[in-house]
């Protein structure tokens, strides 16, 4: 899709979030305390990314999860804000998720997958 297409089917948030690297604010998004069971998917082309049984409370006000489903993301070096990050995108449209970062969960990746609400869609399971 090309910009306008998706300024007609993304709300304004998630355009912002989605293709211009924005950030939501936490805790005021609609998945950071999501606990049900389902996959988490790409707001802008629907492919999954995320399965809920990684996501975890990282106390951030984002939903965060430990890992993502295999080949579902590709990373970038971010250096914007006068930070060094790794920016998370989705693989199959190049959206842009969030960051990941090194202090997550040491009991299993020890990665933090912190995550745009507006990057997402949701998909409860049956």
């Amino acid at each position: 899709m090309d910009k306008d297409e998706l300024k007609q089917k993304l709300t304004e948030e998630e355009f912002y979030v989605t293709q211009e690297k924005g950030t939501e604010k936490p805790f005021h998004n609609i998945y950071w305390d999501n606990k049900d069971d389902g996959l988490y998917m790409c707001k802008v082309c629907s492919a999954p990314l995320f399965d809920a049984s990684r996501k975890y409370d990282s106390g951030t006000g984002w939903p965060s999860f430990d890992d993502a489903i295999p080949g579902s993301v590709k990373y970038h070096e971010d250096t914007d804000h006068g930070m060094s990050r790794v920016e998370v995108i989705c693989a199959n449209c190049g959206a842009h998720l969030g960051h990941v970062f090194d202090d997550g969960p040491s009991d299993t990746t020890g990665k933090r997958f912190c995550t745009n609400s507006a990057s997402l869609s949701f998909k409860k399971k049956e």
